[in-house]
């Protein structure tokens, strides 16, 4: 199978920054939104000025104006917009106009989630496919079926969008999901010891990827 594209979501702190930027994510995600790992554009902008990021970065937004969105979007140079609230269609859209971003759509897994793809298919470049967790927008570490993977995977490549996974992956969850063949993969917890990213999860975790893509193929 082919590797699948890798985001390490929940950037926090400087540190967290250099493990990233050293590791083999092709995706870097930072959480501006309120939740346990957010953090400001001025402390995102100073991290970036302090290392060197060869990888795409991500902003992670919950119903934010589309206006304050495309405006820290603009001002860090991000390559890509999550929106993980309730957005509409149109606010996507809106920030294509506003920004050079892609837009990605995070979405939660439940017996609709395919009709809701449908309906970004014209307004966003990607999706998010995360675990439905009463009071929480994400970052739960909590997996959901995975066996529905190849359906959203299906649905996203029919109208010429990328598909991530997310929710409960880890260095022990990793291969499990690899057997459905995700397009891509989206963590934060489970990289992460005490509240801070770890360099030895996160070699684990691509060693394993590796392995399995390299018997797989």
């Amino acid at each position: 199978m082919k590797k699948p594209a890798l985001k390490y979501c929940g950037i926090r702190s400087l540190q967290d920054l250099q493990l990233a930027a050293d590791s083999q994510a092709d995706y870097l995600g930072f959480i501006f939104a309120e939740s346990k790992r957010k953090v400001s554009p001025q402390e995102v902008k100073k991290w970036l000025g302090q290392v060197r990021v060869e990888k795409q970065v991500a902003g992670v937004f919950v119903n934010e104006s589309v206006e304050t969105i495309s405006c820290i979007a603009n001002e860090l140079k991000l390559d890509v917009i999550q929106l993980h609230g309730d957005e509409k269609p149109a606010d996507a859209n809106a920030l294509r106009m506003l920004t050079d971003c892609e837009i990605w759509k995070a979405l939660h897994h439940h017996e609709k989630t395919t009709e809701e793809i449908a309906r970004f298919k014209d307004d966003v470049d990607g999706f998010v496919i995360d675990s439905s967790v009463k009071g929480a927008r994400g970052g739960t570490g909590i997996a959901f079926s995975w066996d529905c993977v190849p359906e959203y995977n299906q649905a996203a490549i029919a109208i010429g969008k990328r598909c991530f996974i997310a929710g409960g992956v880890n260095p022990d969850t990793i291969t499990d999901l690899l057997k459905w063949q995700p397009a891509g993969i989206d963590l934060a917890s489970g990289i992460e010891k005490n509240g801070r990213k770890d360099q030895n999860l996160m070699r684990l975790l691509e060693e394993r990827m590796k392995r399995y893509v390299s018997i797989s193929e």
